[in-house]
């Protein structure tokens, strides 16, 4: 089981010793991995950190193979047709995993397909819209409101998630006791 993690941020300044938490390498290119093993997506959260937006991917079994870009359109699985997502920026999330069962039932079920989960109030996010799966990739189309750096990396864990974060630094003035008023 593992945990994919992936970043999207400004990095902070390094002066700022109060922020030293968000410094990571930070890069708006292409990320993927493909090693062959796969699972089945059973869930999705999203979650706000103090220098980043958190998107999180559940999966049953082992899931390691992804690709993240930037995209002018998020296009949907097997039709190719547009996903419409809200933001300045667009990035179309595929992981290497199942969305349905091998009796074709969906092993994530939500609601709204344009609304996966609520990120009313995010400072990055705009919105998280279902984007498809067919032969063994599911997408999400994960709305900013800006292109950002990100980043995409691996974690052991005892259940297989995957985690996808976008954000920005804060600035100083956004810190306990930073002077912001």
């Amino acid at each position: 089981m593992a945990t994919l993690m992936f970043l999207v941020g400004l990095t902070p300044a390094p002066a700022a010793a109060s922020v030293e938490s968000c410094a990571v390498t930070w890069g708006s290119g292409v990320k993927s991995a493909h090693p062959t093993v796969t699972g089945y997506m059973v869930g999705l959260r999203a979650g706000r950190q103090l220098c980043f937006d958190r998107l999180v991917f559940d999966f049953r079994g082992a899931v390691g193979r992804y690709w993240v870009s930037y995209v002018n359109a998020v296009s949907a699985e097997a039709t190719g047709e547009v996903v419409p997502v809200r933001g300045g920026a667009r990035l179309q999330v595929s992981v290497h995993a199942f969305g349905l069962n091998e009796n074709y039932e969906p092993t994530y079920v939500f609601d709204d397909p344009a609304e996966l989960v609520d990120v009313t109030g995010f400072r990055t996010f705009r919105q998280v819209a279902w984007a498809g799966t067919h032969h063994g990739t599911t997408s999400v189309g994960l709305g900013v409101r800006a292109r950002l750096p990100f980043r995409v990396f691996t974690l052991p864990t005892g259940s297989s998630s995957m985690s996808h974060i976008i954000g920005r630094p804060p600035s100083l003035r956004d810190l306990p006791g930073g002077g912001g008023g």
